[in-house]
């Protein structure tokens, strides 16, 4: 992980002191813990789990042991604000393992982080080593096929993240990101390692900051957003959404042949 990026996301979470005060929250955050469904989980590691907004909804709403890493000294105050336990390592380290024996959860969560990782082979193996046999990796990372890409960089010719953005949300992105997947990429990627993929879940418009200002500004609107991208992800390929998060089991052999089941919660 490049070292200003972290630099940068100290630099945006000035000022946060709960998780509730954090500006961008996602519809990938909302759909934690639904996404579990029945896999009882009794031990999570939440990888750069930042100001916990998965992380909260989790310890909220399921009965498991949260462990929350995080390489900003910001953001483990945060989580350790809420109660949880933290840790905080490199990630990317190739010369480190994980602070953790083999089989040490049964769940690993890694929303938004793969894309920021140099070493990102050693950070997928590390996930399936201190997995338990038949554990679950819950991954994300920006679809750069989906439609909210493609379109504008087809549109106005520019890159998908602008360096000068002066909100400073792009800009971050921009100097923070080194992998850019596709929803096909990030699939064929991880099942390379040993992991067969179970289903990608779609978070329809509900929860997020985004879709609640637009809520405030118009309800018809925003309802009828929320019912066109939800018929959109019904009707549709995941390869178009912006960010499924895809659900992958520890198992033998490579399972990027397998097609996932899809889910729109």
């Amino acid at each position: 992980m490049r070292r200003d990026s972290i630099a940068l996301e100290e630099e945006r979470l000035r000022g946060i002191e709960v998780v509730e005060d954090y500006p961008s929250l996602h519809e990938r955050h909302r759909i934690f813990p639904a996404l579990f469904e029945d896999r009882q989980h009794k031990r999570i590691l939440d990888v750069a789990a930042g100001a916990g907004c998965a992380a909260q909804r989790i310890q909220d709403n399921y009965p498991a042991e949260m462990v929350c890493n995080d390489a900003s000294p910001t953001a483990i105050r945060i989580l350790a604000n809420m109660g949880l336990n933290t840790v905080s390592f490199d990630l990317d380290d190739e010369k480190k393992p994980f602070p953790y024996a083999d089989g040490s959860f049964d769940a690993v969560v890694a929303l938004a982080t793969i894309e920021h990782m140099i070493n990102v082979d050693h950070f997928v193996e590390e996930i399936h080593r201190i997995l338990a046999d038949n554990g679950y990796f819950y991954v994300s990372a920006p679809n750069y096929n989906g439609l909210n890409y493609v379109i504008p960089f087809l549109l106005k010719g520019r890159t998908f993240h602008d360096p000068m953005d002066p909100t400073g949300t792009s800009r971050y992105e921009f100097y923070g990101h080194v992998r850019y997947f596709t929803y096909r990429t990030l699939l064929e990627y991880v099942s390379s390692f040993g992991f067969v993929p179970e289903a990608v879940y779609l978070a329809a418009p509900e929860g997020s900051t985004r879709y609640l200002d637009l809520y405030k500004r118009s309800k018809t609107r925003a309802l009828a957003y929320r019912c066109s991208m939800k018929t959109f992800f019904a009707l549709f390929s995941p390869r178009w959404a912006p960010e499924p998060v895809l659900c992958f089991k520890k198992g033998a052999g490579n399972g990027g042949d397998r097609k996932p089941r899809k889910v729109v919660l």
